[in-house]
């Protein structure tokens, strides 16, 4: 029987894929010497494995030995990063990798390293059924990483793409210019603000208050507020210039309860709430640190507010969570009075002689009757009964809808 060998391989294209995790893969038609045709989907990084390992087994024909020798081809190892434009590249590299491959001579051609590669597995059966939830859109080429040398390298890494929701101008070489409706690839995401991104061949920093995610918009980006606070040191003073921001003076401790993607995050000052630059504050810790991130800040600025930006033009109708300095400061008080309160019951819980709840039920000085033990275990383990909160109390920590509702009804008993 004939042994059966790949005689054709047609690069149609690539797809990217988001199970079990975001990854993209070729899709190759291999045609075999027997006339059968068969659908296959290999990633880059394996085309690099087999690529070495073919050059292992032929090192003659590899050019290892003399490098005049040389008859198999040459495929670039994988970048750290690849952009949308490169991937188009790529495609067409490997295409022409595919048709010199197969037209060398028959010992390598026709070898079984060859054809295992390029047969059908079962996941080239059944491919991953497509996630409906995201869209099958731009994506950046994987970024793989090489540790040491080119022979260690890693899966793929997806970037996230973004869209822009208004013209950006730079002020740097550090920057890139953006306008309102470009897709840019995410890099680095910087807690301060600054996102490092790339736009066909440009790369820069960009503002995140200007971009916004194209693929999963209806996932919360930003964490919920963390009224327990964090404390972080001002390693720079800064000055508020709106309403809704606060003042710092250098080396001053604050607590950050909100931490927001456009590097703007709320800190705690005593009563007061505001926002403040995130690079402007170091996380409590050494001294020598506060030195080093102080003298960082020089040549540093503040990327802009994302309520700064009057032209945005979102492609989604949820809009973004924004939350008053009122809120923040109403949900702050009301955090600490219960984790005040809390604090005060375990003390009164533990040096008092009586309970609240005993007190009460003793205002009219009846004797206690003595009790056994076990009763007496059972009344000293009874649940604390707190007073009841005043009416402004109440006000205070109601909400919005209630706090109207309570007015509304008190002006018609007035009236």
């Amino acid at each position: 029987m004939e042994e059966t060998y790949v005689r054709l391989v047609e690069l149609l294209g690539f797809e990217k894929r988001f199970f079990p995790s975001q990854h993209y893969v070729y899709m190759l038609m291999v045609k075999w010497n027997d006339l059968s045709e068969k659908l296959i989907y290999r990633t880059y990084p394996e085309f690099h494995t087999f690529h070495k390992s073919l050059k292992e087994m032929f090192p003659i024909e590899a050019g290892q030995i003399e490098k005049k020798d040389r008859i198999i081809p040459k495929l670039p190892a994988p970048r750290w990063l690849d952009s949308e434009k490169s991937t188009e590249t790529r495609q067409s590299t490997l295409s022409e990798y595919c048709s010199l491959l197969i037209n060398l001579p028959p010992h390598i051609s026709r070898c079984k390293l060859l054809t295992v590669f390029f047969r059908v597995r079962p996941e080239d059966e059944n491919p991953p059924a497509p996630n409906t939830l995201k869209r099958n859109e731009n994506f950046v080429e994987s970024r793989e990483l090489v540790r040491g040398n080119a022979s260690e390298i890693s899966g793929p890494i997806i970037l996230d793409t973004y869209r822009v929701v208004a013209d950006f101008e730079k002020t740097s070489k550090h920057e890139i210019a953006l306008h309102a409706g470009d897709q840019v690839e995410i890099v680095e995401k910087n807690q301060n603000g600054w996102w490092f991104c790339q736009c066909e061949s440009k790369r820069g920093w960009v503002p995140a208050a200007y971009l916004e995610p194209l693929d999963t918009p209806e996932e919360a980006e930003e964490a919920e507020p963390n009224y327990d606070g964090e404390l972080h040191v001002a390693v720079k003073a800064y000055k508020a210039e709106q309403e809704d921001e606060i003042s710092l003076e250098l080396g001053e401790t604050v607590e950050v309860i909100h931490k927001l993607l456009d590097g703007w995050w709320v800190v705690r000052k005593g009563d007061e709430t505001g926002h403040v630059p995130s690079m402007f504050l170091h996380k409590a810790g050494k001294k020598e640190i506060y030195e080093a991130e102080r003298l960082n800040m020089q040549r540093q600025k503040p990327p802009p507010r994302r309520s700064s930006i009057s032209n945005a033009k979102s492609i989604h109708n949820k809009a973004r969570q924004k939350i008053s300095q009122d809120t923040y400061r109403r949900n702050s008080r009301r955090y600490l009075q219960q984790k005040g309160g809390l604090r005060a019951e375990n003390r009164n819980s533990r040096g008092a002689a009586k309970s609240p709840l005993r007190e009460r039920k003793n205002q009219e000085n009846i004797p206690e009757q003595s009790t056994s033990s076990s009763e007496g275990e059972l009344k000293k383990d009874a649940p604390v009964v707190p007073p009841r909160p005043s009416a402004e109390l109440i006000l205070e920590r109601c909400s919005d809808n209630t706090r109207k509702r309570v007015s509304f009804h008190g002006s018609e008993v007035k009236e």
